[in-house]
């Protein structure tokens, strides 16, 4: 049934590109093509999905860590091309948020109402929650050097870069350890065990033709952005906080819920704390080089309102992964959260 409504929702992809074409507008347009990239996202999951078990589950496994999130990706990359860094810096934030505290909220809620207390492999758990406060650390550091090294332009960047590069390289070493490891960081089974239903050939046709198509409504997207803060009254930064990571991921996080009711919460917790380890380990450091390409640098600089939100989520999603166990309570605590920061971005003027 959600699979029926979630390709139903594809018919908002000719519609996006019609209403750019023939200057509808733009909160139409936006809306549109924000709706036809959740269907599309879902689908190059499913490819992937598909791929992991022809290749088994350690490449597998690297294959989800690598296109987990590659459809947010696609569209922060027509964001820098746009010169939009504040939206890609705050849909980085965003992303790792909705992860930490949204999707592993929800997930906590619906798996404790329907199964009581949850059990998962506290140590695997607990490293999980480890690689996510050090990259949250990875990211705070810059952004609290940054006004000593300012004045310093060559230096500022140099600086991010060098941080980036090591970000990378965890995230790499991350990858190795889960190769050799029954239960790494970036392990992550399937969420349904069944025998391959595509071709190989289907699943890398499928895989490019949607990635294709989402790179085609991203830039619908990202061109109707600014239309859309002055029409809805939205800030750039509260659009990049919670739509954009809602829009690239919302296929993934109801993978994350349904598995959770299922009660098999450790592969939930796979999902919401290792999609937050590849934004902030290897996307937003990727990022960073990719903007080197359009003239618009990113660096790992973020206000001192997303540091605080960060450090929250990571510090409290943690907490709640280090005991083995979850209870409903604990996401609606999470859940708590997330709104309460939803709101404090809503209500935040344009930074």
């Amino acid at each position: 049934m959600v699979k029926k409504i979630l390709y139903g929702l594809l018919i908002a992809a000719p519609v996006a590109i019609a209403g750019r074409l023939l200057n509808w507008d733009p909160v139409i347009v936006f809306v549109a093509a924000a709706l036809a990239v959740i269907p599309l996202a879902d689908i190059i999951g499913e490819a992937t999905e598909e791929l992991a078990i022809r290749t088994g589950p350690r490449i597998g496994g690297l294959l989800n860590a690598t296109l987990g999130n590659a459809a947010e990706l696609i569209i922060t990359i027509f964001a820098l091309n746009a010169g939009l860094v504040e939206l890609v810096k705050a849909s980085i934030t965003g992303s790792i948020l909705g992860n930490l505290l949204l999707v592993l909220g929800l997930s906590v809620l619906a798996g404790g109402l329907k199964n009581g207390t949850q059990h998962f492999d506290r140590r695997t758990a607990a490293l999980n929650g480890t690689l996510v406060v050090l990259a949250v650390i990875a990211l705070v550091i810059p952004s609290l050097f940054d006004s000593a090294i300012a004045p310093n332009t060559i230096a500022e960047t140099s600086f991010s870069e060098g941080v980036a590069i090591i970000m990378i390289a965890v995230y790499a070493l991350s990858i190795v350890y889960s190769f050799t490891s029954q239960k790494g960081p970036l392990t992550r089974e399937a969420a349904d065990v069944h025998k391959a239903k595509w071709s190989v050939r289907r699943s890398l046709i499928t895989l490019g033709v949607a990635t294709v198509a989402i790179a085609v409504l991203s830039e619908v997207l990202v061109g109707a952005v600014e239309h859309v803060t002055v029409s809805l009254g939205l800030t750039e930064f509260f659009i990049g906080i919670i739509i954009i990571p809602l829009v690239g991921n919302v296929a993934e996080h109801l993978v994350a819920v349904e598995v959770a009711i299922k009660n098999k919460m450790e592969l939930s917790l796979a999902v919401s704390l290792g999609s937050s380890l590849q934004v902030a380990l290897f996307v937003a450091p990727l990022l960073v080089f990719i903007s080197l390409l359009f003239g618009n640098p990113l660096l790992l600089v973020f206000t001192s309102f997303e540091l605080i939100a960060l450090f929250s989520a990571a510090l409290v999603a943690a907490l709640v992964a280090a005991d083995g166990e979850s209870n409903w309570l604990e996401g609606a605590m999470l859940l708590a959260v997330y709104l309460i920061i939803g709101l404090a971005f809503f209500f935040l003027p344009a930074v």
